[in-house]
């Protein structure tokens, strides 16, 4: 059952989103800048949580642990492609240029976030995030691997897939089971799927299109973009009724540093160690 967000106690939960830092235009301005489409943090207000945007930081393992002492839910947002190196493959040819500032960060934040228990969602390149963080594995160009462009069709123009839900899933419970049109707009997908993480959607070619967490903790992650559809905001509900949760359960949370639902296991190379 999704909530108002309220946790309670009156206090509207807060919801860390991460962004991109890229060259931006203003005015007389050209500058690097934080960057988040708009649709991100509107998909979390209008669900009942407060939106903090969160961008690359130096430092990455003790900003995180700052920053989500204030937070009580994480989105993993989209963007460029994950370092290969991360999982132990060497760079196709076509994957995107490394930004170790952004992968170093978001791995920091989802660390923590586990160690906390708090709940995570994870949006296109934050599900392959999560999958490479549990010790999975990424399809680097899915043309090659599915022979299909249905996922990306450029030019900004977000393609329409169906997803197939399983029924009893989590995210059953918030979209239904069985087919779901949903917006795609990516050429990387899963490959092996890291531990700890059961597969709950796929398209008719097998490539899995949302898992979630087998533990008690709440890590949802989808391929697809959800924030493209104003009408449909059920996953960003069920996230802030989930910070909901976190945020009424107070100074039990705040601080805790326990043991993540999983072993974090070691990428192919060690880099995960």
């Amino acid at each position: 059952m999704v909530s108002n967000g309220s946790n309670g106690e009156g206090r509207r939960p807060v919801i860390g989103l991460t962004t991109y830092l890229e060259q931006a235009k203003q005015g007389v301005w050209d500058v690097r800048a934080a960057f988040l489409p708009q649709q991100y943090f509107d998909s979390v207000t209008a669900s009942g949580g407060i939106a903090v945007l969160l961008p690359p930081q130096p430092e990455p393992d003790a900003a995180a642990a700052a920053v989500l002492e204030g937070l009580d839910g994480l989105i993993l947002t989209g963007g460029l492609d994950v370092d290969p190196s991360l999982y132990g493959a060497e760079r196709h040819p076509l994957t995107d240029p490394a930004r170790p500032d952004r992968d170093a960060w978001e791995l920091a934040l989802f660390r923590g976030a586990e160690e906390r228990r708090m709940p995570v969602l994870a949006i296109c390149r934050g599900l392959q995030l999560v999958n490479v963080a549990r010790g999975g594995t990424l399809h680097q160009h899915l043309p090659e691997a599915l022979g299909t462009e249905r996922f990306r069709i450029g030019g900004g123009v977000f393609a329409t897939n169906e997803v197939v839900v399983d029924e009893g899933s989590r995210l059953a419970e918030l979209v239904g089971p069985g087919g779901l049109d949903v917006h795609s707009y990516h050429h990387q997908g899963i490959d092996r799927l890291g531990a700890g993480l059961v597969a709950t959607a796929r398209t008719d070619d097998g490539l899995v299109q949302a898992f979630e967490s087998d533990g008690e903790g709440y890590v949802l992650g989808v391929q697809w973009h959800p924030e493209e559809n104003r009408e449909d905001r059920r996953l960003f509900a069920g996230l802030v009724s989930q910070a909901s949760v976190y945020a009424g359960l107070g100074t039990r949370r705040r601080g805790e540093r326990g043991t993540s639902e999983t072993t974090r296991p070691e990428a192919a190379n060690g880099v995960l160690a």
